[in-house]
């Protein structure tokens, strides 16, 4: 089984070293690991294609071939997992393929919404939180955003979450395990 490795990772200053680690731990248990970084057998790079274009195309060959993707969606650069992450999940939903995913960070998405919103985050007379906007701040006891959790919880599996100290949170693989070992047994 082929598995599209999602996910921030790719910004990493190791990021390489990253995806040796994860298809280390896909390879133990019987599958096959491709990170976005992958070179793709029938995408060969075209003449005049923006790069941004072409690893974009690269991507959604590599996932259009894998059967399932984990995702790490672990806050990256704010409250909620790597936009980039989410559409790749959302895709691989789409195609019917099998959908995991982890963060490596166990707090709920309102905490962490609140956290990032500071004073600007307010009740309504009605109890229910707002930013400064006045708009409503989801508030399911999720995750991350309903639509990726429910995502996954539609493909059959748990968005797994573990705290980690901050120091690791780039590097903890405990949860992408957790990820792995669910597919595995999925087969």
């Amino acid at each position: 089984m082929k598995v599209y490795l999602a996910g921030p990772d790719v910004f990493l200053p190791d990021a390489l070293a990253m995806a040796e680690r994860k298809r280390a731990i896909c390879a133990a248990h019987g599958l096959t690991g491709i990170f976005p970084v992958d070179n793709h057998p029938q995408h060969p790079q075209a003449a005049g294609i923006p790069f941004w274009l072409w690893i974009y195309r690269r991507n959604e060959a590599h996932m259009r071939d894998a059967d399932a993707v984990i995702a790490n969606l672990t806050p990256f650069r704010g409250p909620s997992a790597d936009a980039g992450t989410v559409y790749e999940v959302g895709f691989m939903r789409a195609l019917g393929k099998k959908v995991l995913g982890y963060s490596n960070v166990a707090a709920g998405f309102l905490p962490r919404t609140l956290g990032f919103l500071g004073a600007a985050a307010q009740r309504d007379a009605q109890g229910r939180w707002r930013d400064a906007a006045a708009m409503s701040v989801e508030d399911f006891g999720l995750a991350d955003n309903l639509m990726i959790d429910g995502g996954i919880h539609e493909a059959g599996f748990t968005l797994f979450r573990h705290d980690v100290r901050e120091a690791a949170r780039w590097s903890d693989l405990t949860a992408f395990e957790a990820c792995v070992q669910a597919l595995a047994r999925s087969r």
